[in-house]
């Protein structure tokens, strides 16, 4: 046999069994870290409808074949704020065109909200200007300057409060007789409520019966305004993603069921947030109320 073959086999014989105690090592090394990773402390988990463990890339998988995506949130919640953001950050960088919404900004605040993304003004006239909310600065600012900086469209897409406190007072009908211009920060009149919608019928059993029909009304004219500046924005080639109170969206009521009144072939993916003593199992009553629930710890730190 040529001495030079001898020689490579016998290196080869050698080395397996050190190839072998490296896989082992390395399997063992990837063991140890995975059982480190386990027993941290979980920020949150993600289940599907069916209350299954599920993962942040299928949201993305999900979103990315869908028209709307309705982010549901606790507003104090900030991992819920940063995976919004991270969503944000996912559809624009690997869908068509990219438009946010938001509940927290209200129609009449679209002027100054763009004069905010095109340069125009600062952020304190920004904020001397719009109605912006206590926890703007920490959880929606990013999602605003996230706008400004990958040159997004931002619609302001809530009522403005004074008409959802009017009809609160005075019931929806009253509505027609607010001024023209008034009406151009109001969906389409008259505006449709079917008072059996699950979401009313919750907030009215909820408030025991206090403020009577209007009061579910008042949140009916919040879902129709947010429906409505959805609708007549939603890209030609792309997604609109929108921010609004987990409430909102809820098992597929308020604004979906307005958004399906236009356009019941509309692809409308909603996502959910809940706190929970222990996420390690999704809630029974959660199971079912969006497309994908989202679960955090209850004594997670709240934003404000």
């Amino acid at each position: 046999m040529n001495i030079r073959f001898t020689i490579v086999i016998m290196g080869l014989l050698c080395a397996f069994p050190l190839t072998l105690s490296a896989q082992r090592s390395s399997k063992k090394a990837e063991q140890t870290r995975a059982k480190i990773i386990a027993s941290n402390p979980s920020p949150y988990l993600i289940y599907n409808s069916d209350g299954e463990l599920t993962s942040f890339e299928e949201i993305i998988k999900a979103a990315l074949d869908s028209d709307v995506v309705l982010f549901g949130e606790l507003h104090d919640n900030p991992m819920i704020h940063w995976l919004q953001l991270l969503l944000t950050e996912a559809l624009d960088d690997e869908g068509g065109d990219l438009i946010l919404g938001a509940e927290m900004f209200e129609t009449d605040d679209q002027l100054p909200l763009n004069e905010y993304l095109s340069g125009v003004i600062n952020l304190s006239k920004l904020e001397g200007n719009t109605r912006v909310w206590p926890n703007f600065k920490t959880d929606y600012l990013p999602l605003v300057d996230y706008a400004k900086d990958n040159n997004c469209k931002f619609i302001a897409t809530n009522v403005p409060r004074r008409y959802a406190s009017f009809v609160y007072y005075n019931g929806l009908d009253t509505l027609e007789f607010l001024s023209d211009e008034a009406k151009t920060f109001l969906p389409p009149l008259p505006i449709l409520y079917d008072g059996t919608v699950g979401c009313y019928v919750e907030m009215l059993e909820m408030s025991g019966g206090h403020g009577g029909d209007n009061l579910p009304k008042s949140q009916a004219l919040k879902d129709a305004c947010m429906a409505h500046n959805i609708s007549i924005n939603l890209p030609e080639n792309g997604i609109f993603l929108h921010y609004n109170g987990a409430f909102h969206s809820q098992n597929r009521d308020g604004i979906v069921w307005y958004l399906r009144q236009t356009n019941p072939n509309l692809k409308v993916l909603t996502i959910d947030a809940t706190e929970q003593d222990d996420i390690s199992t999704l809630d029974e009553e959660r199971v079912g109320a969006a497309d994908f629930i989202i679960t955090t710890p209850i004594n997670l730190t709240k934003t404000h």
